[in-house]
């Protein structure tokens, strides 16, 4: 099982890094390109929006740790599973209140779920 929750974690924090990267580097071509969304140049909007790529870069580099010390681990699982799981309800939240979203964003919910739960899975084992 070791295995698993390497492969787990390194998927998780591959994505997290690559995201939290492409989103603080260039909002706006980023959100256009993997979400379909047209970001405009606010400055308020740019910075609440590279806010949260940062969360989601450092949670790629704690969870990368655990994937390469087993004593980070668990920590690790928590981080991932947390950020997977509550974009995930967040956008299912949402998807209730404000309704259905475009294609990219729903398979971007099917991915927060799967490493979510993978994440968590990785806890029980």
């Amino acid at each position: 099982m070791e295995i698993f929750k390497i492969i787990i974690l390194s998927l998780s924090s591959l994505l997290l890094v690559f995201v939290g990267i492409s989103r603080l580097s260039n909002p706006i071509k980023t959100y256009l390109k993997s979400s379909g969304i047209r970001l405009e140049n606010d400055v308020n909007l740019l910075n609440e929006m590279r806010g949260v790529s940062v969360v989601m870069l450092c949670g790629g580099i704690l969870t990368a740790l655990g994937a390469m010390f087993s004593i980070f681990s668990f920590t690790s699982h928590v981080i991932a599973a947390l950020i997977f799981l509550g974009f995930a309800l967040g956008r299912i939240i949402s998807m209730t209140a404000d309704g259905k979203p475009n294609k990219q964003i729903t398979q971007g919910i099917a991915f927060e779920v799967v490493l979510g739960a993978a994440n968590v899975l990785g806890l029980l084992l």
